[in-house]
């Protein structure tokens, strides 16, 4: 025989109270333990559907950056045959603000020394200096089929397409030009 606790004979006859009211005779034929189990039995949770698995797109392990050959002095103007390439974690390039290709560092001059092996930082190259401060160049005036050449001390240097300023070394005037190509000055209509 089952014997109860004075309190759990409290609760099991409230919890036994909706089922023998609405059905005394088959309630009473049924053990109470029966009775207990379908009452106080949880309700089987619905099954939650798997969720699929995440797409993982994998990031290349290794990146190939330039790196420089051998040294590269400051001063020097890069060149094709200075570079190397290496691999490289791929964070490296997105952590860094390192060149990525050889075209961003060909031809252009290094800042500081370069060591080989090394990845090589956007900010230790610059591009080569046409025009020198202090250096004579030539300045060219050309308008409707006139064209005059002259020479002129830079007052600043500049790059390719800078505007630079010069002081015509015959006259001692300052004008202004545009770097070309070939290190000399286009100087505008005054």
């Amino acid at each position: 025989m089952l014997r109860l606790l004075p309190g759990a004979a409290l609760a099991l006859a409230l919890s036994c109270a909706p089922l023998l009211a609405q059905a005394p005779a088959a309630a009473r034929q049924r053990p109470i333990a029966d009775t207990v189990s379908s009452v106080a039995a949880p309700a089987a949770p619905a099954p939650v559907p798997a969720a699929p698995p995440p797409v993982v797109v994998a990031a290349p392990a290794q990146i190939n950056l330039p790196v420089a050959a051998a040294n590269i002095a400051p001063g020097e103007t890069i060149t094709a045959s200075m570079l190397d390439e290496r691999a490289f974690p791929a964070a490296t390039a997105s952590q860094h603000p390192v060149a990525v290709n050889q075209g961003q560092l060909i031809g252009k001059v290094a800042r500081r020394l370069l060591v080989a092996g090394n990845t090589i930082p956007v900010a230790a190259v610059a591009e080569a200096q046409l025009v020198t401060r202090g250096v004579a160049t030539e300045l060219r005036f050309e308008h409707e089929g006139l064209s005059i050449r002259a020479l002129g001390v830079p007052l600043e240097s500049g790059v390719l397409g800078a505007m630079v300023k010069l002081k015509n070394a015959d006259s001692g005037k300052i004008v202004a030009g545009v770097v070309q190509a070939d290190g000399s000055v286009k100087v505008s209509t005054p």
